[in-house]
C-alpha cells in the first residue's frame, strides 16, 4: 500500500479536528433532560418563519435588481452594482443595532425630529434587517444566471405579440429558477445561523436561546439546541447542493434603454434600499461620534480584534496550503476537504458552545487566546482553502515540470515555482479569514479571555448597557473592515461580462 503524502496526513488531521466539535455536542447533549418541548416548538417556529420571510424578501428585492443591473443601461452601472452588493459584506448585526436605536418612541429619529415611530424589533424587525443584508445573495446569483441567458426566445415571443413582462415571466424566469433558488437558500442559511440580529431584535431563535442557556449554565441544553440547529443547517446545505446551475450556449442579450422618466423611477426604487442598508448605519454611527466623541473607547479593543484575527489568518495560510494541494490530488483529498468545510457551516454560537466544553475539560485552554483562534480557524479555514485551490488550479503545470526536468527536487520546485505563483491566492485567503474573524461576534463572546474586549464584543456590551453613543468608533471601524472585505470579494467579479448590442435593444 502506497503511504499517504504529507498533505494527506495534514488534511486527515484537520478533517478530524473539524468534526470534533460536533462529536462533543453529541456527548454533551446526552446529559440534557429535555429533547423537545413546547418552548422549543416556539423557537423552531420563529427560526423557520425568519428563514422563510428572509428568503421571500430577498427574492422580491434581489430578482428585480438583478434584471435591472443585467439588462438596463444605467449610468454608472458598476457603481450601482458595487453599492447594491455592499450589504453582503456588512454584518447584519450592525444594521440591527442602528435600526433598534433609531426607531421607537425614544429612538434617535424621535430625538432629532420629534417624529414618533413604533419600536423596530421582534420577528418583523429581524426579518426586515435580514432581507436588507441578504438580498445580495439573490441579486448576484440571479445576475449570473441572467448574464448567461440566451434571450432569442424572449425576442421571438415579443415578435409574436407577447408583452415584455409576460415574456420575462413565462420564458426567462423558469430558466433562471435555479439561480434564484441558490441565492434564496444562502439567504435563509444566513438568517438561520446569525446570532446578532435576533439578539438585538429580541427574537427567540435557536442562536439567541443557545446563548441564553449558556449564560444560565445550561451547557447540556445549549448543546441539545445546537444539535437541533445543525439538523436544519444540514437540511438547507443539502437542498443548496441539489440546486444545479444551468449552462446555455452563448446567444443574444437583452438590452433596455430607459427614457428619463423610467430612469428616474428605477433609481427612486433603488434609493430606499441603499438608504436603509448602508446610509442609515453610517449616519447613525457618525452622529454618535459627533455627539459623544470617542467616549471610553480604547485602542486595545481594536488591537485585540486585529491580534486574534491575524493569528487565525496566519495559521489558516500555513495549514490551507497542504489542504488545497491534497484536494487537487485525488478523491480522498477532495473528501477530506468537504469534511473541513463542515466548520464553515457550523454557526458561530454552536462552535463556541462546543469549544467551551472542550475548554472546561482542559483548564489550561479555557478562556485563552489559543482557544479563540482555534474557533476562528475551524470556522473560516475553508475560505483560505478555496482561495488557494483556485490559484493552484490556474497554475501552468508546465513550469513545475520544467523545473523538475532541470533537476529540482519536488520540495525545491514547490518552494521556487509553485509557492510564488500561488502566493496571491494565499494572501487573498488569509485576508478573507482576517476580515471575517474581525467581525465574528458569538464565538468571541463565548470564548474570549476574561476582559479581552474586541470591536464586536465591545459593541455588544454597549448594547447591553444601553449607552449607544459609545458604539460609534467600533461601528465605524467594522463598517470600514466590511468595505475592505467587499473589495476583496469583487476582485474576482467580472464587471465587463455583458457586451451590449444596440441593434438588439427592446423598448
Amino acid at each position: 500500500m502506497k503511504p499517504w503524502s504529507t498533505s494527506y496526513i495534514v488534511a486527515f488531521m484537520v478533517a478530524a479536528l473539524a468534526l470534533f466539535p460536533v462529536s462533543v455536542l453529541f456527548s454533551l447533549a446526552s446529559d440534557s433532560t429535555q429533547i423537545f418541548d413546547a418552548y422549543n416548538l416556539e423557537v423552531l417556529a420563529n427560526t423557520l418563519l425568519l428563514m422563510a420571510f428572509t428568503a421571500l424578501g430577498a427574492i422580491l428585492i434581489g430578482v428585480p435588481l438583478a434584471v435591472i443591473l443585467t439588462y438596463v443601461q444605467l449610468p454608472w452601472k458598476k457603481f450601482w452594482l458595487v453599492l447594491l452588493a455592499a450589504p453582503l459584506a456588512m454584518p447584519s448585526y450592525l444594521g440591527a443595532f442602528t435600526f433598534y436605536a433609531t426607531f421607537g418612541y425614544s429612538g434617535e429619529l424621535n430625538a432629532l425630529t420629534g417624529i414618533e415611530t413604533p419600536p423596530f424589533d421582534g420577528l418583523f424587525g429581524a426579518s426586515v434587517i435580514m432581507i436588507f443584508y441578504t438580498y445580495p445573495f439573490v441579486l448576484l446569483s440571479t445576475r449570473a444566471a441572467l448574464s448567461s441567458l440566451d434571450a432569442s426566445q424572449v425576442y421571438a415571443a415579443r415578435t409574436l405579440g407577447m408583452s415584455l413582462l409576460t415574456s420575462l415571466w413565462r420564458i426567462a424566469l423558469p430558466r433562471i429558477f435555479n439561480g434564484i433558488a441558490a441565492g434564496a437558500l444562502l439567504a435563509s442559511l444566513y438568517a438561520l445561523s446569525d446570532f446578532g440580529t435576533p439578539a438585538f431584535m429580541g427574537l427567540d431563535t435557536f442562536t439567541r436561546v443557545i446563548y441564553v442557556e449558556y449564560n444560565a449554565f445550561g451547557l447540556s441544553q445549549a448543546a441539545m439546541l445546537s444539535l437541533q440547529l445543525l439538523v436544519i443547517v444540514a437540511l438547507v446545505l443539502y437542498l443548496e447542493a441539489q440546486v444545479k446551475g444551468s449552462q446555455e450556449p452563448p446567444g443574444r442579450h437583452l438590452v433596455f434603454w430607459p427614457n428619463k422618466k423610467q430612469l428616474l423611477l428605477i433609481i427612486s426604487g433603488m434609493f430606499p434600499i441603499v438608504l436603509f442598508a448602508i446610509v442609515l448605519p453610517l449616519a447613525v454611527f457618525s452622529i454618535w461620534l459627533w455627539r459623544d466623541g470617542f467616549g471610553n473607547f480604547e485602542l486595545s479593543y481594536a488591537w485585540n480584534s486585529a491580534q486574534a484575527s491575524l493569528l487565525a489568518a496566519m495559521a489558516a495560510m500555513i495549514i490551507a496550503l497542504p489542504l488545497a494541494h491534497a484536494s487537487l490530488k485525488g478523491r480522498a483529498g477532495k473528501f477530506m476537504e468537504r469534511i473541513i468545510f463542515v466548520g464553515f457551516g457550523i454557526p458561530g454560537i454552536v462552535m463556541g458552545t462546543a469549544l467551551v466544553y472542550i475548554g472546561l475539560q482542559l483548564p489550561f485552554l479555557y478562556q485563552t487566546l489559543g482557544l479563540l483562534v482555534l474557533a476562528y480557524l475551524l470556522r473560516f479555514l475553508p475560505l483560505a482553502i478555496g482561495s488557494i485551490r483556485t490559484a493552484t488550479e490556474n497554475l501552468d503545470t508546465s513550469m513545475v515540470n520544467a523545473a523538475r526536468l532541470l533537476g529540482a527536487s519536488r520540495q525545491e520546485a514547490f518552494r521556487r515555482v509553485t509557492l510564488p505563483l500561488t502566493m496571491r491566492g494565499v494572501i487573498a485567503g488569509g485576508a478573507l479569514v482576517f476580515l471575517e474573524a474581525m467581525r465574528e461576534l458569538p464565538a468571541t463572546l463565548l470564548l474570549g479571555p476574561t476582559g479581552y474586549e474586541t470591536l464586536a464584543t465591545y459593541l455588544w456590551r454597549v448594547y447591553e448597557a444601553g449607552y449607544f453613543g459609545l458604539a460609534a468608533i467600533p461601528g465605524l471601524l467594522l463598517i470600514f473592515i466590511s468595505a475592505l472585505g467587499l473589495l476583496l470579494m469583487l476582485t474576482g467579479e467580472r464587471f465587463n461580462d455583458i457586451e451590449f448590442n444596440k441593434e438588439t435593444q427592446i423598448k
